[in-house]
């Protein structure tokens, strides 16, 4: 996302396949690239000494099997479409939820089929939502002249309001979106409450369930309302690759629902053009490896031992998490988008504030080393912004 390669690079590239051109040779791009830049090493995730804990992903993944899988479906199959390995995720993300293949979208992360269902969304009514949760795809059809989210106050303690959010659905909203675990909060909703909101709102609208971080729950099936999609009710869950198992950069991600939905909501995207080899690849062979996804948790709990008693040592507070991030509370007088600018000066890399949530700042898991970075960033940090705040 910060990689800007130079004028000069790409002019002098340009150049060159041209005058290849000119003279019937075809280079490749790649070639044209590494002759310029072979002492300028590319950095597919941060750079060396810098704690990347500002997006949720997994940097343990991909596993040695999906790694394996990619390298083959690459030179077997990167030139051709992936729609063959889609439908192969397909029926097993099918055969394990008890779902038929036409219940299951498989698109280019969830991020993707979650604004395709904003846009159906929208294109009927509105979208009520919490006051705070992951609304960036929710937020799609506002860039384009869509309506704005109708939201509902957290609770005191953060949490979704389920009863708020039932009376506040009226004949204008269109679907309610609701993320278990939530983010940034990271809280999670008890799972017999929010299968009975599912149940009554979705006599009065479709319902959206945003499970990406599932898997990092302790019983996640227990949590999870994909049960209800079978059972006929109007409700839709989004699951991802991108966090348990490690393939954010992959870009693999799924929408459950009734065959009716999953038609309507894909017809705003472009079917299996949306999928790529490596990344199909890399989630069939991660789907099932429970080893990875023990390893991977382990690491998440000893990440977030780590920040919790940072937090604790400097005097704050921190909300209960069941995800690979933890939400936490800078004090009143606490500024999110001042600490973030102070971490990142020790080389610390965490998000900023969450809309009116001046004090609350959220930081991901990530490697061991790079969260001891951030425990041990934390003082200067909170020196500098109480400094600030004060001047």
């Amino acid at each position: 996302m910060n990689y800007n390669p130079s004028r000069r690079l790409f002019l002098e590239g340009t150049i060159a396949a041209s005058a290849a051109g000119a003279s019937g040779l075809i280079l490749p791009s790649a070639g044209l690239a590494s002759a310029k830049s072979a002492k300028e090493p590319l950095f597919y995730g941060p750079k060396p000494g810098i704690a990347k804990l500002n997006a949720n992903e997994n940097p343990f993944g991909p596993s040695p099997d999906a790694l394996k899988a990619i390298v083959e479906a690459s030179s077997k199959g990167g030139a051709y479409y992936a729609y063959n390995a889609g439908m192969r995720l397909r029926d097993m993300i099918a055969e394990h939820n008890n779902l038929k293949p036409a219940n299951i979208a498989i698109t280019a992360g969830s991020s993707l089929i979650l604004s395709f269902a904003a846009l159906a969304a929208t294109s009927k009514g509105v979208i009520l939502g919490p006051d705070l949760f992951w609304d960036t795809t929710s937020k799609s059809p506002i860039r384009q002249g869509g309506p704005e989210i109708k939201r509902v106050p957290n609770t005191a303690d953060l949490d979704i309001n389920l009863d708020a959010l039932y009376e506040a659905i009226d004949d204008n909203v269109a679907m309610v979106h609701v993320c278990n675990p939530n983010n940034p909060t990271g809280k999670i909703v008890d799972p017999m409450k929010l299968k009975e909101f599912c149940i009554k709102a979705s006599k009065k609208t479709l319902v959206l369930v945003d499970e990406a971080y599932n898997e990092l729950i302790e019983n996640g099936p227990k949590h999870s309302m994909i049960p209800l999609i079978n059972q006929g009710h109007n409700i839709i869950v989004a699951r991802t690759f991108s966090k348990i198992y490690g393939l954010a950069g992959m870009r693999v991600g799924y929408m459950l629902g009734s065959e009716e939905n999953i038609k309507w909501i894909t017809n705003y995207g472009l079917g299996g053009y949306s999928m790529n080899q490596a990344g199909l690849a890399a989630a069939i062979a991660s789907y099932n490896d429970k080893a990875f996804m023990t390893f991977s948790m382990d690491k998440v709990m000893e990440a977030k031992d780590i920040i919790y008693s940072a937090v604790k040592a400097n005097g704050l507070t921190a909300l209960p998490s069941s995800t690979n991030f933890v939400f936490v509370n800078l004090g009143k007088d606490g500024d999110a988008n001042t600490f973030r600018a102070a971490m990142e000066k020790q080389n610390v890399h965490i998000r900023g504030q969450y809309r009116t949530y001046k004090p609350w700042s959220r930081v991901s898991t990530g490697r061991i080393n790079d969260v001891k970075m951030y425990a041990n960033a934390m003082p200067k940090a909170l020196e500098e912004m109480y400094k600030k705040v004060k001047a």
